[in-house]
């Protein structure tokens, strides 16, 4: 336990929202590829899912991987657009409200899924379940002024 309270209090810097928008994705994709959907770096901390959006703009693939809340015994996820803290909105999140149908690998397997945006009572509710599950969105959310982004992921 006292390894995760490390993680959480590392990864609610700013030096760590600098950096690992460049590291984490790149190496959770080379791994995932390496080994088929079987193995996330990132999902040591979290769990974590592969998402294959549709370009909001481009139309084409965009395969991103990304810490998830898993729900309902693995039939739904929670994902939060923190960005790591940073002040945009991460460019997935984007991609899933022009074009919510998209797929996830999860564990090595692959799900076709419907994103919703969460609002009102609905997104307060994850939210307050999301910072008991990585209290560090408590410290991402306190450095920006935009609301961060929740979804909700369904089986299709």
């Amino acid at each position: 336990m006292r390894g995760a309270r490390m993680v959480q209090k590392v990864s609610s810097t700013r030096g760590f929202a600098r950096v690992a928008p460049h590291v984490i994705p790149a190496l959770d994709r080379a791994v995932h590829r390496l080994t088929r959907g079987k193995v996330l770096l990132s999902a040591h901390m979290l769990p974590g899912v592969v998402l294959t959006s549709t370009g909001a703009r481009s139309g084409l693939p965009r395969r991103t991987p990304l810490a998830c809340m898993p729900e309902d015994g693995g039939r739904r996820w929670i994902l939060v657009g923190s960005n790591f803290g940073r002040p945009g909105h991460p460019a997935w999140s984007h991609n899933l409200l022009a074009h919510p149908e998209a797929e996830i690998s999860f564990k090595g397997r692959d799900v076709p899924v419907t994103a919703s945006l969460l609002a009102g009572e609905e997104r307060a509710a994850a939210w307050q379940a999301l910072l008991a599950f990585w209290p560090p969105y408590a410290a991402y959310q306190a450095r920006v002024e935009r609301e961060i982004r929740v979804f909700r992921l369904v089986r299709r």
